[in-house]
C-alpha cells in the first residue's frame, strides 16, 4: 500500500532514539523527507544507510525556550506537512503535595513548547489544505500510572488540547491524533527495568517477566510496530481519522 507520503516533509521531535526514532525511520521508508529534532542533533538510532539522504537533523531542547524559538523560526523558513510531537516526562512523584512550581515546570517543559511548535506548523498546513499532527502520549492518559502524577496530569492536558485542536482544523484537511504506547522495547524501557531490578533486588529478567505478565500479548512491543501506527496516521488513507487516541500496547492499558 502506498501511503502517499512521497514528497511530504515531516518534523519529528525527540527523534534520536526510542519511539521518535522509530517513527522517523518509518516515515522515511514511506518516502517522506524527515527532519529529526533532538537535543543531541543526532540521526535516528538504527537509521539504515539507504535512508540517510532522506533524513536531516536539527537540535531541539523542549525545556529551553530559546531552542524552541529557534525551531519555530526554522518552521517559518522550512514549512512541514507532518508534525510528530514527542516529549520526555517529568520526575516521578505523587499527586498529593506537589508544589505549584513543580506543576508549572512540568507543563512548561512538556505542553507549552509542543503547543507553540504545532501552532507554527499549522500555518503552512492550513495554507496547503493538508496536514498531519500526531502526538506521542502515554498509557497514563487512560490509566494513570502510580507515582507519575506530574506526567499523568500534564499528558492529560495535552490529550484535551489535541482533541480540541482536531475539531478546529479538520475542515482544513488537517488531522490531529495521539498514539499511546504501552511497554515498547526501547532503551528507555530497558533503563527503567534495570532501575526497578536494582531497587527491588530482583533480576532484570524477573522484572521483565512480571511486566510481560500484565500484557495480554505476553511480550513487549517493537519500536517499529509503534512507528508503523504513527506513519499510518500520517498517510492519505488515514484522512478520516482525527481527534483519536490509538493504543499500541498489546492490550495492556485498562479501561475503555
Amino acid at each position: 500500500m502506498d501511503f502517499g507520503l512521497k514528497g511530504k516533509r515531516a518534523l519529528v521531535l525527540g527523534a534520536s532514539r526510542g519511539l521518535g526514532a522509530a517513527s522517523a525511520i518509518l516515515l522515511a521508508e514511506e518516502g517522506a523527507d524527515v527532519i529529526a529534532a533532538s537535543r543531541s542533533g543526532a540521526l535516528p538510532a538504527g537509521l539504515p544507510d539507504s535512508l540517510k539522504d532522506r533524513v536531516s537533523v536539527i537540535k531541539l531542547d523542549l525545556s529551553d525556550a530559546g531552542s524552541v524559538s529557534d525551531v519555530i523560526a526554522f518552521l517559518g523558513e522550512t514549512p512541514v506537512d507532518i508534525l510528530v510531537n514527542n516529549c520526555g516526562g517529568p520526575a516521578a512523584g505523587p499527586a498529593k503535595g506537589q508544589s505549584v512550581e513543580a506543576w508549572i515546570a512540568a507543563f512548561n517543559a512538556m505542553a507549552t513548547p509542543i503547543f507553540a511548535i504545532t501552532d507554527k506548523a499549522l500555518e503552512a498546513m492550513t495554507d496547503k489544505g493538508w496536514g498531519r499532527v500526531v502526538t506521542i502520549g502515554s498509557s497514563g492518559i487512560v490509566s494513570p500510572i502510580p507515582n507519575l502524577a506530574l506526567s499523568n496530569g500534564v499528558r492529560g492536558a495535552i490529550a484535551g488540547w489535541s482533541k480540541t485542536l482536531a475539531s478546529e482544523v479538520a475542515a482544513s484537511g488537517i488531522t490531529v491524533n495521539m498514539v499511546l504506547p504501552g511497554r515498547i522495547a526501547t532503551d528507555r524501557l530497558a533503563e527503567l527495568d534495570a532501575g526497578k531490578a536494582k531497587k527491588s533486588g530482583q533480576s532484570v529478567e524477573e522484572v521483565k517477566a512480571a511486566s510481560r505478565a500484565t500484557i495480554p500479548a505476553a511480550r513487549y512491543g517493537k519500536p517499529e510496530e509503534f512507528g508503523a501506527v504513527v506513519t499510518f496516521l500520517c498517510s492519505e488513507q488515514a484522512s478520516f481519522i482525527t481527534g483519536s487516541m490509538i493504543r499500541v500496547d498489546g492490550g495492556m492499558i485498562k479501561g475503555m
